[in-house]
């Protein structure tokens, strides 16, 4: 006789089959298979357990009592086993469902936010995964699904659709330029607390085009980190070079409108060969449609 449990568990779909129908020609029907294919598997399964099954006669087969009890464990089974697939593949759903984005900390802290909201009442079979990083998520290796960036991606296989601008000015809290004073032109600056950089000189550089020459200790806050610096002028410590869409968030107010500052371009970048993805492909389109919204003047 086999060792116990030495057989095939893929004959027992047969083997099930033909208990449920009474017969090989209707299981077989069932099953689409032929009638000689399931006979085999019956005899194969017999053979490996080293037992009859079924008792042949006019009617057809007839299950012996191991057979009745065999059957009532091996559809136990089927059914933990269905079980089992029908988890997997709400897994599967559920995992294939999760988009990552990549964003610099600003545009994940105030920009991405309201518009991931909208997508998600649209959508709320989505899962969000929100990378808050400025160094540049790799695309390739998958770090990310979608990322916005405000540099041109140039690598190979990565599509990318400039999407708009961030606009840039200069902002207060209110209740510092209540206190202070709202200045009216350039030069009144010199009386007011700023908040930059600490050792970065793109600020510096950009007012010094502008006509107002600084240098590092003209600020009183210095901080390298763009969430630090909007915090500070947020706390009221000064005044600060920020995105439109920061300090709209924030609730801050704009001063000297009229400044002629630069606007930082705002990238779309994808994966050429996820863009297949229904999931990614719909956050895509859908971030593509509110950022040029939210970003056009």
């Amino acid at each position: 006789m086999a060792a116990a449990g030495a057989f095939d568990w893929s004959l027992m779909r047969s083997f099930l089959a033909v208990i449920e129908h009474g017969s090989l020609g209707r299981a077989a029907q069932a099953l689409r298979s032929s009638q000689p294919t399931l006979g085999r598997h019956v005899a194969q399964l017999e053979q490996q357990l080293g037992v009859s099954l079924f008792e042949r006669g006019q009617q057809g087969l007839l299950p012996t009592p191991l057979a009745q009890r065999l059957a009532a464990q091996a559809q136990a089974m089927a059914h933990g086993a269905s079980e089992v697939g029908r988890m997997l593949e709400a897994h599967r759903s559920q995992a294939a469902a999760a988009v990552r984005i990549s964003a610099g900390h600003l545009a994940a802290c105030h920009l991405l936010p309201p518009m991931l909201a909208r997508l998600r009442e649209r959508h709320p079979d989505l899962a969000i995964e929100l990378v808050a990083t400025d160094a540049v998520s790799d695309l390739l290796r998958r770090e990310a699904d979608i990322a916005v960036r405000m540099a041109r991606p140039v690598q190979a296989g990565i599509v990318a659709r400039r999407v708009g601008a961030a606009r840039l000015g200069l902002y207060g809290e209110r209740g510092y330029l209540r206190r202070r004073g709202e200045p009216r032109e350039l030069s009144e600056l010199m009386g007011h607390d700023l908040v930059g950089f600490d050792r970065e000189d793109a600020l510096l550089r950009g007012l010094a085009r502008m006509g107002m020459k600084l240098d590092r200790e003209a600020f009183v806050v210095r901080c390298d980190d763009k969430p630090a610096q909007c915090a500070a002028v947020r706390a009221g410590m000064g005044l600060g070079v920020m995105a439109a869409f920061s300090a709209k968030a924030e609730g801050l107010q704009q001063v000297l409108a009229d400044l002629p500052m630069p606007a930082m371009p705002v990238w779309l970048a994808v994966h050429r060969e996820v863009r297949s993805s229904p999931h990614i492909r719909r956050v895509y389109d859908f971030l593509r449609d509110e950022l040029v919204a939210a970003l056009t003047p």
